[in-house]
């Protein structure tokens, strides 16, 4: 528990702007092979030194990334500050591990955030928790490179958690105290709390990571991951889509799912497992159908730039987010009342009092609504204003054989499925 009382962050942009970028950028962008290379091959800070030396991004160009995902319709980014490998991005005076001392020569933190809020996106931090280059972090038998190493405990017999901890502390307190006003921050992860040299709150000093960031921005959005019961804001299910509104106590909390276009999160030269347009589109719908956001990762090359792959996809979502925003924007589960058909998601936006229906397969001719007979004035397609027609209660009994339930609206839909990944009816409610 908490010393102090703790205090929410401002989460009322967050559940209006659904959508975000995640970024996930670092020196494992060179190995081009999971940002987890460095765990998953077991290299040494020597072995790893090689990307360090050779980190020049010089196609940098962070105003067409935030040109790129506000085109694709994200409000808001988040980018790896620094990640598990413990190399910084921005010009940190706790460390010479950082972006300025590789042949790139420069902070790339600061005309990331200029570019993103330009483009009219709020900032996100995400900050490892982890590091596995510094010198006082404690070897752990999880996750750390040097895990098997057979002189493992003597090595951690010069190693002090609690000065990295206070190095934690002191670059957290840079990333909200240089670069104005930061929107997210994502602080990555605790592991194995309740084993043996496992890190939890103790390991990063939590609760005074935790008042140091509402002392310097206490209306941040702050996620789940510094192993403490109170003082998050967001839950943040990883690579998965709940199956409902995600609840902690039996109580519906504000929650973002985290995904990857792929497998990884940084930068993979040969990964052939990249997710369609339509299954993208599908994801961002399902979670808002659900209350919560979706931020969606883009590892960039070791360049600087967002591959082909990554771009085609954005741009993808563009389109269909160009013609289907106001589904999502504002939007959140539908009154328990109205009754999801099958093979369909539906939103609602409360303030306007709409509702939509997202046709993951398109039916033939119509589709039945449990719950809406009666309060339904108009319908259209959302992406071209074409009205949808509305059938009257008593046809149910006659055409359905009675198998629609007399609180049922039946649309009328077109019998080709519109040119669009994911149809949208907009329902305006009485």
């Amino acid at each position: 528990m908490l010393n102090t009382v703790s205090t929410p962050g401002d989460t009322g942009w967050f559940v209006r702007d659904r959508f975000g970028l995640f970024i996930h950028w670092g020196l494992y962008s060179l190995a081009a092979r999971h940002e987890w290379v460095k765990s998953k091959e077991q290299m040494t800070d020597e072995d790893y030194q090689k990307y360090f030396d050779h980190f020049d991004p010089d196609l940098y160009d962070p105003a067409r990334w935030a040109d790129a995902a506000a085109g694709a319709g994200m409000k808001y980014f988040v980018v790896t500050t620094k990640h598990h490998e413990g190399f910084c991005l921005w010009d940190s005076k706790l460390t010479d591990y950082k972006a300025t001392n590789t042949p790139c020569g420069r902070d790339l933190l600061t005309p990331m955030v200029e570019a993103f809020r330009n483009a009219g996106l709020r900032v996100g931090f995400y900050h490892s928790l982890i590091d596995w280059h510094h010198p006082q972090y404690h070897i752990d038998p999880y996750n750390h490179p040097l895990r098997d190493r057979t002189d493992r405990e003597k090595l951690n017999e010069t190693r002090d958690q609690s000065k990295y901890a206070e190095y934690l502390n002191g670059q957290v307190r840079e990333l909200l105290t240089e670069f104005g006003k930061v929107d997210i921050l994502w602080t990555d992860f605790s592991f194995q709390q309740d084993r043996p040299e496992g890190k939890g709150r103790d390991a990063w000093n939590s609760d005074e990571l935790y008042k140091l960031i509402r002392t310097l921005q206490n209306d941040i959005v702050l996620n789940d991951r510094l192993d403490l019961d109170e003082g998050w804001d967001i839950k943040t299910p990883e690579q998965f889509q709940p199956l409902e509104w995600v609840r902690v106590n039996g109580k519906p909390v504000v929650w973002e799912a985290c995904q990857t276009l792929s497998g990884s999160w940084g930068y993979h030269r040969d990964e052939n497992s990249w997710r369609s347009v339509d299954e993208l589109v599908r994801t961002l719908i399902d979670a808002v159908s659900k209350g919560g956001n979706l931020v969606l990762n883009v590892g960039p090359t070791g360049r600087g730039e967002f591959d082909q792959r990554a771009m085609a996809s954005l741009e993808g979502i563009g389109k269909w987010m160009k013609r289907h925003a106001r589904s999502i924007y504002g939007c959140t589960q539908a009154p328990e009342d109205f009754k999801t058909p099958r093979d369909c998601r539906l939103t609602y936006n409360p303030d306007t009092r709409r509702a939509y229906v997202h046709i993951f397969a398109w039916p033939y001719k119509h589709l039945h609504l449990d719950g809406f007979a009666g309060k339904v004035a108009y319908a259209q397609l959302l992406h071209d204003a074409s009205e949808v027609g509305l059938q009257m209660d008593a046809w149910h009994a006659d055409q359905a054989g009675g198998q629609v339930n007399e609180n049922a609206l039946t649309l009328v839909l077109p019998q080709p499925k519109p040119d669009t990944v994911v149809p949208v009816i907009e329902l305006f409610l009485k």
